[in-house]
Protein backbone atom coordinates (compact mmCIF):
# COMPACT_ATOMS: atom_id res chain seq x y z
CA UNK A 1 0.00 0.00 0.00
CA UNK A 2 1.28 3.50 -0.76
CA UNK A 3 1.44 5.64 1.75
CA UNK A 4 0.07 9.37 1.38
CA UNK A 5 2.05 12.38 2.38
CA UNK A 6 0.44 15.25 3.84
CA UNK A 7 1.31 18.84 4.15
CA UNK A 8 -0.22 20.95 6.69
CA UNK A 9 -0.48 24.24 5.76
CA UNK A 10 -2.21 26.71 8.67
CA UNK A 11 -1.42 28.48 11.78
CA UNK A 12 1.29 27.16 14.30
CA UNK A 13 0.54 25.82 17.99
CA UNK A 14 1.78 28.64 18.78
CA UNK A 15 -0.90 31.33 17.26
CA UNK A 16 -3.68 28.67 18.10
CA UNK A 17 -2.92 28.41 21.90
CA UNK A 18 -4.48 32.29 21.58
CA UNK A 19 -7.19 31.50 20.03
CA UNK A 20 -10.41 29.17 21.94
CA UNK A 21 -10.53 25.39 20.55
CA UNK A 22 -14.06 26.28 19.39
CA UNK A 23 -12.78 28.27 16.84
CA UNK A 24 -10.23 26.06 15.54
CA UNK A 25 -10.76 24.21 11.76
CA UNK A 26 -11.07 20.98 11.37
CA UNK A 27 -8.14 20.63 10.06
CA UNK A 28 -6.10 22.26 12.63
CA UNK A 29 -7.66 19.68 15.62
CA UNK A 30 -7.06 16.83 13.18
CA UNK A 31 -3.22 17.79 12.61
CA UNK A 32 -2.38 18.75 16.08
CA UNK A 33 -4.36 15.97 17.44
CA UNK A 34 -2.83 13.81 15.32
CA UNK A 35 0.69 14.84 15.83
CA UNK A 36 -0.10 14.77 19.95
CA UNK A 37 -1.17 11.63 19.48
CA UNK A 38 1.92 10.21 18.03
CA UNK A 39 3.73 11.61 21.33
CA UNK A 40 1.28 11.22 24.13
CA UNK A 41 3.98 8.50 26.00
CA UNK A 42 6.32 12.58 25.92
CA UNK A 43 4.04 14.95 27.20
CA UNK A 44 3.72 16.57 30.16
CA UNK A 45 0.75 17.72 32.10
CA UNK A 46 0.46 20.90 29.87
CA UNK A 47 0.62 18.85 26.89
CA UNK A 48 -1.43 16.38 28.64
CA UNK A 49 -4.11 18.90 28.87
CA UNK A 50 -3.78 20.62 25.76
CA UNK A 51 -4.03 17.32 23.70
CA UNK A 52 -7.05 16.74 26.45
CA UNK A 53 -9.25 19.42 25.24
CA UNK A 54 -8.55 18.94 22.02
CA UNK A 55 -10.29 15.23 22.23
CA UNK A 56 -12.77 17.01 23.72
CA UNK A 57 -13.37 19.75 21.22
CA UNK A 58 -13.49 17.08 18.64
CA UNK A 59 -16.18 15.03 20.31
CA UNK A 60 -17.98 18.16 21.40
CA UNK A 61 -17.57 18.52 16.91
CA UNK A 62 -19.24 15.38 16.75
CA UNK A 63 -15.65 13.81 15.68
CA UNK A 64 -13.46 14.65 12.75
CA UNK A 65 -15.45 12.58 10.14
CA UNK A 66 -17.59 13.67 7.14
CA UNK A 67 -20.64 11.17 6.90
CA UNK A 68 -20.55 11.39 2.91
CA UNK A 69 -18.37 11.66 0.16
CA UNK A 70 -18.62 13.91 -2.66
CA UNK A 71 -17.41 14.28 -5.83
CA UNK A 72 -14.47 16.41 -4.54
CA UNK A 73 -13.74 15.53 -0.91
CA UNK A 74 -13.53 11.77 0.58
CA UNK A 75 -14.55 10.64 3.82
CA UNK A 76 -11.56 11.98 5.79
CA UNK A 77 -10.95 15.28 7.13
CA UNK A 78 -7.30 16.16 5.46
CA UNK A 79 -5.50 19.07 7.29
CA UNK A 80 -3.48 20.18 3.96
Amino acid sequence: MKEVKKMYVGRDLTALQMIPKQKWKDSELAFFHRALQQVTPYLNAEGQTLHREMIEEIEARGGLHRNEATYTNGTCVFYE
